[in-house]
């Protein structure tokens, strides 16, 4: 895990769950419509992005995220809904967004989808 990816606090790692880098995308709906991102990393209760768009904290939306197969899985499609609970531009000078979201709300069946991936990491 790269020290950008990572959140310490005092050195140690905050995150509850384990994280997979991923090539896959989604699909995310805002309210003025769909819109494709390219994902970097998942987890059981969250993912983060690239979007050229900056997306509101606490902006909750719904995602569809498409996995591709790895480690002997086939791709997998999840749906679901999250909360953005963060937006950093990638650099000056470039319109693209990291964004990550929590995934508040997403059926047991697709959390366990994304251990499975997680998993083959």
């Amino acid at each position: 895990m790269t020290s950008s990816a990572k959140h310490t606090q005092g050195g140690r790692e905050r995150r509850a769950h384990p994280r997979a880098a991923c090539e896959g995308s989604l699909t995310l709906q805002l309210d003025d419509g769909a819109y494709r991102a390219r994902l970097r990393d998942v987890s059981r209760a969250g993912i983060c992005f690239y979007l050229d768009r900056p997306v509101a904290e606490m902006t909750v939306l719904a995602v569809r995220i498409e996995l591709p197969a790895r480690g002997g899985a086939e791709a997998q499609r999840i749906d679901g809904r999250g909360v953005v609970v963060r937006c950093l531009p990638i650099s000056k000078g470039v319109e693209h967004f990291e964004i990550a979201v929590f995934l508040n709300d997403l059926a047991d069946s697709q959390r366990e989808r994304l251990d499975r991936f997680v998993g083959t990491a």
